[in-house]
């Protein structure tokens, strides 16, 4: 089970379209133009009125007509229920528990190499160092991920997921920041999509939205934003499994007699390369696989923290006082200081909270963590600053000198696993993270495996696995040493956070329209802190904080470059179409020989005939007897519900026998059938909607022949653009909200009508059509690909030639092009090369 990622380009294929089986979709009225002129001009005001009377009104024909389908989505919202995960209570408890195996492995580990990081720095001399430490490390946890995730970022939720593409496909259906112009009004009729829009009293939040809108900068400045959280987290895909794992096995150090740093990182590449070769098998059962071991974990943290605080010291709980992280800066200043880069790791892995959230709810996450990961780790670091009181030269391997005597080994299995736990946690939200990049627009293609059957949201990606496990053998035989790694580690970290702490306050200014002090609060508490670790983190530059930063400007050029190539090439598709005078000079031969076949002709255009259809008919001495324009677009929602899937519109008049069908995906949607699935399920929705047409044509005409002359008439907007949602010819706003309800709206509208205006279920024209179509899918189907070449014009920029020619053309010869993504027979598919000049 393959998927193709996202990414533009006319090599999108029909891997796409084939996550979409099962359910039937209503095809309202198509038009016979694919123009970009309003066809009707509707006039009447029926508010107020009921039944036969409310759907008066007088109808005139335009020259042109333009699609309708664009309400589909409108007319069956409401049909489909999400699934909105408020469980009752012992589901929320069982989800809870999946998510100590999934979420928490990460943050979970931390006591193994946080206080043996921060005394590396800090020598302790006094109970002043411990105490201090102690206290800085309890309200980190307390204040960053207890308060701002658990209470506040949680709730910045995407339909259910997290993550920094999450915030920002929130935030670009709030305000259209998204850099490629392919919205369309239809897209805000999916019901996971709808938005209750900024209100006009706030007009804070409208300056916000209209800035955005108008200023290209700032649309770039947030996906700058977006792509270096992103890079972030791909950074901490390679660095936790070399800090969880190095730092797990360094406690054998102290156990077995000449067990020295080579042979720590000899164990340590041995498990990362094991880890990373198992990945290929998936993670099915993730959640009750992994969860009993780190409840074991978190159980041993616990309860060793307690032996530790009855048996040493008992009174570092007065740590509780805050007044200590005062005394332990004023006691050893940038010594201090240069401590909070240690500090900042016993919160690795809370942005995992909020990036796994689609896999859980927030009820259970928050839960969790308040009731069982808060409270261990917490005894964890008091049981170990407890030993640090008596011990105080113990810092190097704290966490396996404080366990009791004759726990060692079991404790140590289990620090293994849970730091495999950890590392596979980060491995998956990587692979997530880019399959979300992909879908966005803002990564090459790549491979995508599906794991199970089951849980689509668990995939593998080959070339990704074997990269990450490379670089963190890499990192591990460079450095090796935890501390060195620990530096790098903390920069990725804090910079995921002030990404989210930014885009959550871009999300509490323009959609929840809160106060704007506490709006302004938010940033300025948590952003303060984050700053500071920071600051703190950046001065390890030298001693390995340059890693991540290296790492995150590396994908965030790759990132950056192939969004920018896709967005040009999309810009040239549009400049570049077939003006719809010359097909319709072409005639209905299209100045070539029909032949019996469906062609179906990939392209990124959800409106007008692509430039490449003219390669084709260049190129081929004959065209198919229909053609079908297969658009792929990703919306920026988590997931399309599948009888909101599909939207066909009617191009050229109707012996042209062509159409457009515009498949729309969320960032997270899955497309993993066949081709004949794919092609079964385009002719019969293909059949709905010229049936839906013909009904809709025939009823519009025999209300045409009424004389209406009493109803008070009204115009409607000239200038509204030819894709923008308009309500269909016969709805009156009874109608709308029935539609909305989830009501058939054919059978609301014909229902109110008198017999005399009934349509006629006998078409000539329908049954013509449908038996040319049923001929053409007979004779076959042929995938028609264009392979473009996109190059900069001549009198570009020199860095535009460069980022264009040679490093957006690098990646495009060698991410999945379109044959490869195809699962068809070669035979069927055709290939016409064509140049974009951006």
């Amino acid at each position: 089970m393959e998927d193709e990622g996202g990414g533009g380009g006319i090599e999108e294929t029909s891997s796409r379209l084939m996550g979409s089986s099962g359910g039937e979709s209503r095809w309202v009225d198509g038009s016979e133009m694919d123009s970009d002129s309003p066809p009707w001009s509707l006039f009447g005001d029926d508010e107020g009125r009921e039944g036969y009377g409310s759907i008066r009104r007088r109808l005139v024909k335009k020259p042109k007509r333009a699609d309708s389908f664009d309400v589909e989505a409108m007319e069956i919202a409401g049909s489909h229920a999400h699934d909105s995960k408020d469980l009752s209570v012992w589901p929320t408890l069982a989800l809870a528990f999946q998510t100590l195996g999934v979420v928490y492995g990460d943050m979970g580990t931390s006591p193994l190499y946080v206080f043996s990081d921060v005394f590396s720095k800090v020598p302790i001399e006094s109970d002043v160092d411990v105490l201090g430490a102690l206290s800085l490390v309890m309200y980190t946890i307390a204040l960053l991920p207890f308060a701002k995730y658990v209470f506040i970022v949680l709730k910045a939720n995407d339909n259910g997921e997290g993550g920094t593409f999450a915030l920002y496909s929130l935030i670009c259906r709030y305000a259209k920041v998204n850099l490629l112009p392919n919205r369309q009004v239809a897209d805000e009729q999916i019901s996971s999509f709808r938005l209750k829009l900024p209100t006009p009293e706030l007009e804070r939040a409208l300056n916000i939205k209209d800035s955005l809108e108008r200023r290209s900068s700032l649309k770039t400045l947030l996906l700058l934003l977006v792509l270096m959280g992103t890079s972030m987290i791909i950074g901490d895909g390679i660095l936790t499994p070399a800090m969880s794992v190095m730092s797990a096995v360094s406690g054998l150090q102290g156990e077995i007699r000449g067990f020295g740093t080579n042979a720590v990182v000899l164990v340590s590449v041995i498990i990362l390369v094991g880890l990373f070769s198992i990945q290929q098998f998936g993670t099915s059962k993730v959640g009750f696989t992994f969860a009993p071991a780190l409840a074991l974990w978190f159980f041993c943290l616990g309860s060793i923290g307690i032996y530790n605080l009855v048996k040493y010291d008992i009174t570092v709980l007065r740590a509780f006082n805050p007044a200590y992280v005062y005394l332990f800066f004023k006691k050893n200043s940038t010594q201090a200081w240069s401590a909070l880069g240690g500090c900042v790791l016993c919160i690795t892995g809370a942005e995992a909270m909020f990036a796994d959230l689609g896999h859980f709810s927030v009820r259970a996450i928050q839960i969790a963590f308040t009731c069982v990961v808060f409270p261990c780790l917490l005894l964890a670091y008091m049981g170990q600053a407890a030993y640090l009181m008596k011990h105080p030269h113990s810092t190097g391997r704290i966490f396996y000198d404080c366990v009791p005597d004759g726990l060692f080994w079991p404790v140590f299995v289990i620090a293994t696993l849970a730091a495999m736990i950890a590392s596979q946690a980060m491995i998956s939200a990587t692979f997530s993270c880019i399959k979300q990049s992909m879908a966005l627009g803002c990564f090459p293609r790549l491979k995508i495996i599906h794991t199970s059957r089951k849980l689509m949201g668990q995939i593998y990606i080959p070339v990704i696995n074997w990269f990450l496990m490379i670089m963190c053998v890499v990192v591990v035989a460079s450095f090796r040493s935890t501390t060195d790694i620990a530096n790098a580690y903390g920069i990725a970290e804090v910079g995921v956070m002030i990404v989210s702490t930014t885009l959550v306050t871009l999300v509490m200014l323009l959609i929840w329209q809160i106060n704007l002090f506490l709006a302004l609060c938010f940033p300025l508490v948590f952003g303060t802190v984050e700053l500071i670790y920071l600051s703190a983190v950046l001065t390890k530059i030298k001693d390995g904080g340059w890693l991540p930063l290296v790492f995150a400007s590396c994908f965030l050029c790759v990132m950056y470059v192939w969004n920018y190539g896709s967005v040009l090439k999309y810009q040239s598709e549009v400049r570049e179409k077939i003006s719809m005078d010359l097909m319709l000079d072409l005639g209905s031969s299209l100045g070539t020989v029909r032949v019996p076949g469906i062609g179906l002709l990939y392209n990124e255009l959800v409106q007008g005939v692509p430039s490449i259809f003219g390669q084709f008919l260049l190129s081929l001495p004959a065209i198919h007897s229909t053609v079908v324009f297969v658009c792929i677009k990703y919306v920026p929602i988590p997931v399309v519900p599948q009888e909101e899937r599909f939207l066909f519109r009617r191009v050229c008049p109707r012996d042209y026998h062509m159409f457009r069908c515009v498949a729309r995906y969320g960032y997270t949607d899955v497309r993993k059938e066949d081709h004949h699935s794919f092609e079964q399920l385009l002719v019969e929705s293909l059949e709905k909607f010229l049936r839906r047409e013909s009904q809709d044509l025939a009823l519009e005409s025999n209300l045409n022949d009424l004389d209406l002359d009493s109803v008070s008439v009204r115009s409607r907007d000239s200038d509204t653009a030819g894709d923008d949602l308009r309500i269909p010819l016969m709805w009156d706003q009874r109608l709308e909200e029935a539609g909305e309800a989830g009501t058939s709206l054919s059978g609301e509208t014909t229902s109110g009508l008198p017999s005399s205006v009934m349509p006629s279920d006998d078409d000539p024209s329908l049954e013509y059509e449908l038996s040319a179509l049923k001929e053409a899918m007979n004779s076959g189907f042929t995938y028609l690909l264009g392979h473009g070449d996109v190059r900069a014009k001549k009198n570009s920029w020199f860095i535009k030639k460069l980022a264009i020619n040679y490093f957006y053309a690098f990646l495009r010869r060698n991410c999945r092009a379109g044959t490869a993504n195809l699962r068809v027979p070669h035979m069927n598919i055709m290939q016409v090369g064509m140049t974009y000049m951006v």
